[in-house]
C-alpha cells in the first residue's frame, strides 16, 4: 500500500491494455513504452499483464504504508528511496514509513513503478488501463491511497534484483526507428527515410506528432476512415507525420506511409520534444516479426 504525497505530470495505471474492443472504439492503451513497463513486472516476480503505475513527464512521492519491494524501469528518472538514490532498471526493499521519490532527471518521459503483488485496480473491460479521453480509470493525484494484492514469494527474494537493459534495449535521442510498409506506402517516395525529424511539442499518449521536411503524396485522393493501431504513422494534408500510440484511435483517414515495428516503439516513445532527432528504416515484415521474436524470449 502507497500513499501518494505529490504528484505532477500524467500518472495513471497501465497494464497490456484493453483488447478485443477496437470494432466499438475503444482504443487499447496500455504503456506507452511495453518493454519497460514487463522488465519492471518481472523485477518484482509479478505477471507479464499486472497493474503497474506509469508516470508521464512529471514526479510523484508516496509513502509505503507497509513493506513492500519495488522496481522502476524506464528513461529519464531516479529513485530517491529513504536516504538512498537507485538506478533505474532494479528492485528495491521498501519499508513502512519510508517515503520513496520517483523523479526527472535527464532525456525521456515514460518511468514504470512496479510492486510486487501488483496494484489492486478494478478491471473495465477487461483492463484497469487509464484511458481519460474515454473515461476509463483515472489520474493518480495527491492524497491517492493505492493498493497492492499479494507477492508471487518471500519479499527478501525479490529485492536487490537488476536487469541489463543495454543489452536489449538501446534507449537514445537520436534513435533510428524501424518501420513496415503501411497500405498507402505507394503514394509517397523516399524522403521520409531520406530525412531527419524532432518530437513537435503536440504530443501525448495518443500522437507523437513529428516536424521535418514536408511530405508529397503523389496520390491526393482522399481515404474513408481505416484501421489504425499504435505505431500508424500518418501523413497528415501538410506533409507532417503523425505516429500512433498507445491511445491511437481506432480509425484514421490520413494515409498510412508505415508502422513501427514493436520492439522499436519504446525507442520512439521515449524520445523527448524539441530534443531527439529521429530517423526512420524501412524493413521487411519478417525482420519486424524474428526482431520481436528475439525480444518476447525475455518475458517466457
Amino acid at each position: 500500500m502507497l500513499k501518494v504525497i505529490d504528484a505532477t505530470g500524467f500518472i495513471s495505471f497501465q497494464d497490456i491494455g484493453r483488447k478485443g474492443f477496437q470494432n466499438f472504439g475503444v482504443p487499447v492503451s496500455g504503456a506507452m513504452d511495453w518493454f519497460a513497463y514487463q522488465v519492471a513486472n518481472q523485477l518484482v516476480g509479478n505477471s507479464q499483464n499486472a497493474t503497474a503505475l506509469e508516470i508521464g513527464l512529471g514526479e510523484i512521492t508516496f509513502q509505503a504504508k507497509q513493506d513492500c519491494v519495488l522496481a522502476v524501469t524506464g528513461a529519464g528518472y531516479e529513485v530517491q528511496n529513504y536516504i538512498w538514490t537507485f538506478p533505474l532498471w532494479t528492485s528495491f526493499y521498501v519499508r513502512a514509513g519510508w517515503y520513496v521519490q520517483i523523479k526527472k532527471t535527464k532525456a525521456g518521459n515514460w518511468a514504470y513503478l512496479a510492486i510486487a503483488g501488483g496494484f489492486d485496480v478494478p478491471k473495465i473491460l477487461g483492463s484497469s488501463s487509464t484511458y481519460m479521453r474515454g473515461g476509463l480509470g483515472n489520474h493518480i493525484q495527491t492524497g491517492n491511497v493505492l493498493q497492492s494484492g499479494k507477492p508471487s514469494t518471500e519479499l527478501t527474494k525479490l529485492a536487490a534484483r537488476d536487469f541489463p537493459v543495454q543489452k536489449f534495449m538501446r534507449y537514445s535521442q537520436s534513435p533510428t526507428i524501424e518501420v513496415i510498409a503501411g497500405p498507402q506506402r505507394e503514394r509517397f517516395d523516399n524522403s521520409f527515410f531520406e530525412n531527419e525529424y524532432t518530437l513537435s511539442k503536440s504530443f501525448d499518449r495518443m500522437g507523437y506528432r513529428l516536424e521535418g521536411k514536408i511530405i508529397e503524396a503523389s496520390d491526393k485522393t482522399e481515404l474513408i476512415s481505416e484501421g489504425m493501431t499504435m505505431g500508424s504513422i500518418q501523413i497528415t494534408n501538410q506533409g507532417q507525420p503523425i505516429v500512433m500510440m498507445a491511445d491511437s484511435p481506432t480509425t484514421g483517414g490520413y494515409p498510412k506511409i508505415g508502422n513501427v515495428i514493436r520492439v522499436d516503439l519504446p525507442l520512439l516513445a521515449q524520445c523527448e520534444s524539441g530534443t531527439s532527432t529521429i530517423r526512420f528504416k524501412e524493413v521487411s515484415v519478417e525482420e519486424a516479426q524474428e526482431k520481436y521474436k528475439r525480444c518476447s524470449q525475455l518475458f517466457t
